[in-house]
């Protein structure tokens, strides 16, 4: 029977579209991307590989037109769609309405090849029933100029990745990549931290008092600080610079006028002030007042499900898809804030229902803005609908609930009355004993209308910061009225170091800078965590020491490619080519083989001359006279310095990998050389083999082993043991030794004659017998357990999956970002925490007895990073290659339901 086919992304997309178009339509998921440019050398069809730009499959001398492939994977998928497609008297191509999504549906089209039927593109923002027969009843045409800057960003990013990584390959390291946005992401951690160590500390002293303003006011007691001495400013935090010096002003040599208290000042001071009478100066009240946040655009739920949720960009945006699929939110990649006048209804109905008409403004709020290289017209992430389900209602669980929940209260706010109150700074003054004139202030905030903050508070990076509903009551003091100290202490403080980056502030600073697009943003940071140029300790970004090296590669010999400002310029470029304004294959040209007036990609490529790659990869430590110096090797980095002879280079000690570049300083260097890796401590000879007996530290942890002779044959194996937990290798004996070179340890045989062994391996201690492995509970068990005891581990019952829970261990309290409680559990791989959701087994140096909430939480966190395990993907063979036609021949194909090769 004839129908109309509907192409959609996924098949969760399809299964809801089906659900709400009914039996004439016939709706089936592309399941992503059906074709794109080749992987692999052996996915290069064989009639280009000959060519000069046959491994960029983009033919450079032909106006770049790309070389598609379509992956094995996806064959059988469009076949089906083929076949479903001799049927239809209609194509609907239903992909999502940005760019990539463009892109998809102009590839499908291009592939299908249609012909006799009307082909439409079918746009909608939510998948709700009204929206998608909106969607369906007004179709449009594929818009060309959008697939054209996909289309350039596609072959731009190709031609910067394989043109620039082999460099990497043969100067830094094999296997590492370079991209056209994520090597400038890199460059920004590294440029953090830099930044932290060329840091200097400066220590300051100030004082800080409780002030008395009497029995008359019912909130008397209030805290200020020390303002001024003599009308000339108390230096705080603020006024020093990265060298620890006070702050030179602008446009002037001198230092800014500040007294720098050090600590005998600060006593000093405060033994002068002991029987000071004070004076308010002035009061200062100002009104407060705080807009509604705007509702979510893909940067903003980032950033804040970072803050508020613990996630992961990544986890983030696949919560979101999920969350849009089954037709609870908006679509999540968008650069708009603004909401249809469907969306304002529903939210001002429900600030109406749940918080009362007070807090409804009396005309709805507009957030028309959007950011620079806005791309589409896309509504802002919300609730879907006409009426929104409040959390409760949507039945959801989990991230899901928590996300939802996140979204509908920041739309809900956003149609909500301002937060209004008022804002003081009082003053006080007193004369020393010793005649100096000081000043304290004290600085407070009450919120006399909570208005859209009763709804919805957003968090911040800044932690020295005041959120929007922090409040401090200050007495109602009076101009002229005689307060008391009721005590006065110096403090003492240390400037600190700029903060790194975290995945929220990176893609803010991305943001701010105009660099890449926020819809990839998630993409880009799980691609330099996965390429291991960044690590996360904690929630911070770490730039490895391998960044470092590529990052000073990419800056000497490509600035161009790694200048901000170039990577910015470029999404005006893609801007220009969406709207018609320029060419892409003008621009690819420029990009490429350069102008008059900027260097082209190939001829840097081709032109770089000999690179020093040992010095791309060394870093001096310290003063470089001492010359003690790090290397970025292939193995991982390691410290070169004289030894005490002053011989150069004669020294070596690996460097931890988890340990950050700023915290490797001249005293953490001598203190590896002291203790390096591979160092042998001597603990005797084996009793029966002869052979020396010593500890060693290596990459994977301290472990004992027996040393070989150096005429031993090749296929002689030393044996090795891991040290147990409880060891260490500046306290193991010779008796332990021996014990961890016995391991394997024969319990007994079970009935039938086979051997059960007990052992240590790399998730604990363990009971073997043939395939069959059971873990124990303590490394002490692998010496101590008997055979009976053994047969009874085995005469239970193997857990299959997860085992039955056992009482926890610890209870902790409820975990900061999910609100469930957390305990500490013994599992089959040693202790873990977990709120119920999430698992993270404790560290080496965790203990049951030691572990806090904090620490919990911090290893909770950290695991919810990671998401879900993922599947190693088979590998396929590609299709044969499909030439990309033309703009004018796809855009005929959409008119005139006849594809053409150009």
């Amino acid at each position: 029977m004839a129908h109309k086919l509907v192409i959609v992304e996924s098949p969760r997309k399809a299964q809801m579209l089906g659900g709400f178009l009914g039996k004439d339509y016939v709706v089936e998921a592309s399941v992503g991307h059906i074709r794109d440019l080749p992987q692999s050398a052996a996915d290069t069809p064989a009639k280009i590989k000959d060519k000069p730009w046959g491994r960029l499959a983009v033919d450079v001398d032909n106006d770049f037109a790309p070389y598609y492939v379509v992956p094995r994977d996806k064959r059988s998928q469009i076949a089906k769609l083929k076949g479903l497609l001799k049927d239809a008297d209609e194509l609907f191509l239903a992909t999502d309405e940005d760019r990539e999504g463009e892109a998809i549906a102009w590839h499908l089209l291009d592939e299908l090849k249609p012909k006799g039927i009307p082909v439409r593109r079918m746009v909608f923002h939510e998948i709700t029933k009204p929206a998608i027969l909106a969607a369906v009843a007004n179709p449009r045409e594929i818009i060309d100029d959008l697939v054209e800057a996909q289309e350039t960003r596609r072959i731009l990013d190709r031609l910067y990745g394989y043109e620039v990584s082999p460099v990497l390959w043969r100067k830094v390291m094999s296997g590492l990549s370079a991209g056209r946005v994520q090597s400038v992401a890199t460059r920004l951690v590294v440029d953090r931290e830099r930044e932290r160590m060329a840091f200097r500390v400066a220590s300051y002293w100030d004082l800080e008092g409780t002030f008395d303003a009497g029995a008359k006011h019912e909130q008397r007691m209030f805290p200020a600080r020390l303002h001024s001495i003599d009308d000339v400013r108390v230096a705080g935090g603020s006024d020093f610079g990265q060298d620890g010096q006070i702050k030179v002003s602008t446009g002037s040599s001198e230092k800014r006028a500040r007294v720098h208290l050090d600590r005998a000042a600060a006593e000093s001071l405060v033994a002068a002030l002991a029987d000071t009478s004070y004076a308010v100066r002035s009061v200062e009240s100002k009104p407060y007042r705080r807009q509604p946040y705007a509702p979510f655009r893909t940067t903003t739920l980032q950033q804040e499900a970072s803050r508020k949720l613990g996630m992961s960009a990544s986890t983030t945006m696949s919560v979101a898809q999920r969350l849009y699929e089954n037709g609870h939110i908006t679509y999540m990649r968008t650069d708009s804030t603004t909401l249809s006048d469907a969306a304002v209804a529903a939210a001002r109905t429900q600030v109406r229902e749940l918080y009362g008409a007070e807090y409804l403004p009396d005309a709805p709020r507009t957030y028309a803005g959007k950011v620079k290289n806005a791309q589409e017209a896309h509504e802002a992430i919300r609730p879907a609908g006409e009426a929104f389900n409040t959390p409760a209602q949507t039945g959801l669980t989990g991230d899901q609930f928590r996300l939802y929940e996140l979204i509908w209260m920041r739309t809900v706010a956003s149609q909500m009355k301002d937060a209004t109150g008022n804002s003081v700074t009082i003053r006080l003054g007193g004369a020393a004993a010793d005649g100096r004139d000081v000043v304290f202030s004290a600085s407070g905030r009450t919120i006399t209308f909570h208005g859209f903050l009763k709804a919805y508070v957003e968090d911040i990076d800044d932690q020295s910061k005041r959120r929007d509903d922090a409040e401090t009551r200050l007495p109602n003091v009076a101009e002229g009225d005689s307060v008391s100290a009721a005590s006065l202490n110096a403090l003492g403080h240390e400037t600190k170091p700029p903060a790194r980056y975290t995945e929220a502030t990176l893609i803010k600073e991305l943001e701010d800078r105009e660099i890449g697009r926020p819809s990839t943003y998630a993409s880009i940071i799980g691609t330099i965590l996965n390429r291991g140029y960044v690590y996360k300790k904690g929630t911070a970004l770490v730039p490895a020491w391998l960044a470092f090296s590529v990052t000073r590669l990419l800056e000497e010999h490509f600035p161009r490619l790694v200048s901000y400002e170039f990577t910015a310029g470029m999404e005006d470029v893609l801007d220009d080519i969406a709207a018609g304004r320029k060419d892409r294959v003008s621009e690819l040209r420029e990009f490429y083989y350069g102008s008059d007036r900027v260097a082209g990609l190939q001829p840097l490529v081709s032109g770089l001359g000999d690179i020093d790659a040992k010095e791309l990869a060394t870093f001096p430590i310290g003063d470089p006279e001492a010359g003690i110096v790090l290397r970025v090797g292939k193995y991982g980095p390691y410290l070169e310095g004289p030894d005490d002879d002053g011989n150069p280079a004669a020294k070596r000690a690996n460097v931890p990998e988890d340990l950050p570049p700023d915290e490797l300083t001249m005293a953490k260097a001598r203190e590896l050389f002291a203790n390096p890796a591979g160092e042998e401590i001597p603990l005797g000879t084996h009793p029966e083999s002869g052979l020396p007996v010593v500890a060693k530290s290596g990459r994977f942890g301290p472990y004992v082993t027996e040393v070989l002779p150096e005429d031993a044959p090749k296929s002689a194996k030393a044996r090795t043991g891991s040290l147990f937990k409880s060891m260490t290798m500046e306290t193991v004996s010779l008796a332990d030794a021996l014990k961890l070179l016995s391991l394997p340890r024969v319990v007994g045989t079970d009935a039938e004659g086979v051997e059960i062994t007990a052992q240590n391996g790399r998730y604990g201690p363990y009971l073997k017998k043939g395939t069959d492995s059971r873990s124990l509970t303590t490394e002490d068990q692998i010496f101590d357990i008997t055979l009976d005891e053994a047969l009874a581990i085995y005469a239970q019952p193997k857990q299959r999956g997860r085992a039955a829970a056992a009482a926890p261990l610890k209870e902790l309290g409820n975990d900061p970002v999910s609100g469930q409680p957390v305990v500490v559990k013994a599992g089959r791989f040693g202790e873990y925490v977990t709120d119920g959701e999430y698992n993270a087994t404790l560290r080496k140096d965790d203990t049951v007895e030691s572990i806090t909430l904090e620490r919990a939480a911090e290893l909770l966190a950290e695991r919810r990073e990671r998401g879900p395990a993922k599947k190693t993907a088979k590998r396929t063979t590609k299709k044969a290659t499909a030439k990309k036609t033309t703009k004018k021949t796809a855009k005929k194909t959409a008119k005139k339901a006849a594809a053409k090769k150009s």
